[in-house]
């Protein structure tokens, strides 16, 4: 009998899928929760993100200033923090009911 996905998700450790979003930042608690949609969703839109950063570098050539740098350090770390924080409230939510 294969459980539910929402039998997956409760029963899953919320401080880990909060960790395993965090640490490498590209939705990998989702991996372990088994959300593939919000998976594929936290990748794309890390993926544009790099993307985004590329196209805007191409103008600049080899000046790349740490401000730059910054900004996209920044936006990583916002979509970690975004999904880290998702992941443990679908979990919270889960439980509940």
């Amino acid at each position: 009998m294969t459980p539910s996905p929402n039998t997956v998700l409760a029963s899953s450790a919320g401080w880990v899928a909060v960790l395993l979003n965090l640490v490498p930042g590209l939705g990998t608690g989702y991996i372990y929760q088994r959300r593939w949609k919000a998976y594929w969703i936290s990748s794309a839109i890390t993926t544009s993100w790099f993307v985004l950063g590329a196209v805007l570098a191409q103008n600049q050539g080899v000046a790349v200033t740490s401000r730059d740098q910054a900004i996209g350090l920044a936006g990583l770390v916002l979509v970690a923090a975004i999904t880290a924080v998702e992941a443990g409230v679908a979990v919270r939510r889960s439980r509940q009911g």
